[in-house]
């Protein structure tokens, strides 16, 4: 199971965008994710007419490592770890380790 996952409210903890706040776009492998609005990089791009792109400069979101993020407590309102519990049915959920609260329902 995966401590973070695609859709939560992270915290950049280190890099040249700590501090940020963003949702997770997307799970890339096993050690990174691409954060909303954070890790932003300028990329120039060939045209390529046979596709229909246009040629330039665009602004992406490249991958981060998971360790430079961490999961948005809003009953904290700051960054917090991420524990696994297995409940009395069975169910593997995620939970903040300050509070025990559940992430997962």
């Amino acid at each position: 199971m995966r401590k973070i996952r695609k859709g939560d409210d992270v915290i950049v903890l280190a890099g040249k965008d700590r501090g940020k706040r963003g949702t997770v776009l997307r799970v890339v492998d096993v050690e990174h994710v691409v954060v909303e609005g954070a890790n932003r990089v300028k990329k120039h791009q060939r045209p390529n007419p046979m596709k229909g792109v246009t040629g330039g400069i665009i602004d992406k979101e490249v991958p981060l490592h998971v360790s430079k993020v961490a999961l948005y407590n809003p009953v904290a309102k700051k960054a917090d770890r991420v524990g696994i519990r297995t409940l009395d049915d069975g169910r593997r959920v995620r939970y903040f380790k300050s509070n025990g609260e559940v992430i997962d329902v």
